[in-house]
This record gives C-alpha cells, structure tokens and sequence, in this order.
C-alpha cells in the first residue's frame, strides 16, 4: 500500500494554525503583517509542491523570504528612479 501525500496547500494550513499561539500573542497591530507573510508564502505553493522538503516550514520560510526581496528590489528601483528624476529636475540637489 503506498503512502498518502498531504496535499501541499494543506500543509502550510496545518503550519498556520501551529502558529496561531505565536500570532494571538503579537500585538494587534503586528498580526495583519503575520497574516501577509502566508499569504505571501501561498503564491509558490507550486514550487513547494516541487521542493516537497521534509520540512515545509523551510519551504515556506523561503517562499516569504522570496516575496521580501521582491518587494525590496521594487521598493529600491523605485527610490533609485525617483533620485534620479531628482537630480534632473534640479541639479543644484544632487547628493
């Protein structure tokens, strides 16, 4: 008889609800942020199902890990446009 697979969806579920604790004991406004990182985490659920690592955790650490440095790199772009923009407007400004 072969082994049951848990679907991957399930298991970061199942990894939420292991952290729910960890969540009621953040302060109320720091638990949206907690909440973002799942749902952060959920947008690779097919490289997870791919990696199907012993612990998912890590997978799912890596999966929010992923979408930070996404969101980082737009955010440094976007200030490196903005300076630039800068500096031509007025050049007496430039850094």
């Amino acid at each position: 008889m072969g082994r049951t697979v848990i679907p991957y969806t399930q298991i970061l579920d199942e990894e939420r609800s292991r952290w729910q604790k960890f969540r009621r004991a953040l302060r109320q406004e720091d638990q949206p942020y907690f909440d973002r990182l799942f749902e952060l985490a959920r947008r690779h659920t097919q490289a997870g199902v791919y990696a199907s690592q012993p612990w998912p955790l890590e997978t799912i650490l890596m999966s929010m890990l992923l979408e930070q440095q996404k969101a980082l790199a737009a955010l440094e772009e976007r200030l490196r446009r903005l300076e630039e923009k800068d500096r031509h407007d007025d050049p007496g400004l430039a850094l």
